[in-house]
């Protein structure tokens, strides 16, 4: 089992590639931003998620996560279904402004 983590950037990021068939295990997604109660909605962002098949572009065909808020200072985990990746298929996302994610990947050789 290996993790990957890398932060998410506005623009789409890749969370990890596959080299070889392998199987996500989970992801977490974590808001960097410090929770402050005066102002809860201060650091909230908005996350996009897609699993693209080796070749394919970014659309919304392949789109899992569609403007999932994440609050500051929450971690949210994908860790129900497993998801098996050919060589070079992608984990890819994005987030709206400010660009304040980060994410592991968990996964594992089949």
């Amino acid at each position: 089992m290996a993790i990957q983590s890398t932060a998410i950037g506005t623009g789409n990021t890749d969370l990890y590639v596959s080299n070889g068939n392998t199987a996500v295990t989970c992801i977490w997604v974590c808001n960097t931003v410090t929770y402050n109660p005066v102002s809860p909605t201060t650091g909230l962002t908005y996350l996009d998620l897609h699993f693209v098949k080796q070749g394919d572009g970014i659309t919304t065909t392949n789109l899992i996560v569609s403007q999932l808020a994440v609050p500051a200072g929450e971690t949210v985990t994908f860790d129900t279904e497993k998801i098996i990746l050919d060589n070079g298929d992608r984990v890819v996302a994005s987030s709206a402004a400010p660009a304040n994610l980060v994410a592991t990947v968990s996964s594992i050789d089949v």
